[in-house]
């Protein structure tokens, strides 16, 4: 009996433990080096047969633009297999858009690991990784299902395993387009390449090459940094920004008492009913709650 429908898939975010740009392509793009850490800030996305073979979406939280990453997956898909099958997509956007946290690439993935079982595709990692490169940069990370070092563009990954952590992670009104912060005068280009066991030996390795341009686009950035650095030690921006954050000490990693007092008085300093921000504890997922979705 084929399915109808798939409920409550997760897309989860990710943050950049670090990000260091190690050269330029011919074609523009970057080259990169990070470690990819998935986290349990997630959307949920429905997605329910279609036998017309149309592609609609319907937005149960913060609307998206008509032709998000969530359609092109399903339409990519679509014509690489030759399927006649649609789909509807309902999505519940918790994670923002313009924080570097990776969502609408996770949203991608989660499309087409949903997809491929309900249109009975039976396509391997391996195919739908060379579908997501397409998509953008973020998206074979979570298609791969755990954390990972990346290089590349964001295709090569090196799973890596890393123990349990606990975040704060402050998101502030002010979104980033990424194409600013990677055509910023300020971004590096020549950092030099590291390895696995070098970061791995390394308790505050890296640093990410793209936050002095966007702490030159916007002064919330630096503030969020700032003040969480005050707070908790080492901080650090996620991917392209504006989304900042800091490790909990292993003391207070399960201190849920102690994580709604800091995210409080962090909300109180900096956040109005005009200038609303965003703060919330994450926890390490290690692997993506879909991973054993399509076989390797």
């Amino acid at each position: 009996m084929s399915l109808s429908a798939l409920y409550d898939l997760p897309a989860p975010a990710k943050l950049n433990l670090f990000l260091h740009v190690v050269g330029r392509r011919a074609d523009g793009y970057h080259l990169l080096q990070s470690v990819f850490r998935l986290i349990d800030w997630c959307d949920t996305l429905h997605l329910e047969r279609r036998h017309d073979g149309r592609i609609s979406r319907e937005d149960l939280g913060p609307g998206l633009p008509e032709d998000d990453l969530c359609t092109r997956a399903a339409r990519l898909l679509q014509e690489a297999t030759g399927t006649r099958e649609g789909v509807h997509i309902a999505i519940d956007k918790q994670v923002p858009w313009g924080a570097g946290l990776g969502g609408g690439s996770s949203d991608a993935a989660t499309v087409l690991l949903g997809l491929n079982r309900l249109w009975r595709l039976g396509l391997n990692r391996h195919a739908l990784l060379e579908l997501g490169v397409r998509l953008g940069a973020d998206v074979p990370f979570f298609l791969g299902g755990q954390d990972a070092w990346v290089e590349g563009i964001g295709e090569i990954l090196s799973p890596i395993t890393l123990p349990p952590a606990t975040y704060l992670v402050l998101k502030p009104p002010v979104a980033i387009p990424t194409a600013a912060i990677f055509s910023s005068p300020l971004l590096r280009r020549d950092t030099k390449p590291a390895t696995i066991a070098f970061f791995l030996a390394e308790t505050e390795f890296g640093r990410n090459d793209l936050q002095a341009g966007a702490e030159a686009y916007s002064k919330q950035v630096v503030d969020g940094l700032k003040i969480l650095k005050q707070n908790l030690g080492l901080s650090k921006m996620s991917g392209s920004g504006s989304a900042v954050f800091a490790q909990y000490p292993e003391s207070l990693r399960e201190c849920s008492a102690e994580h709604d007092r800091l995210t409080e008085k962090i909300l109180r300093s900096l956040a109005t009913p005009e200038n609303p921000w965003i703060a919330r504890t994450c926890r390490s997922l290690g692997v993506h709650p879909m991973q054993h979705w399509v076989s390797d």
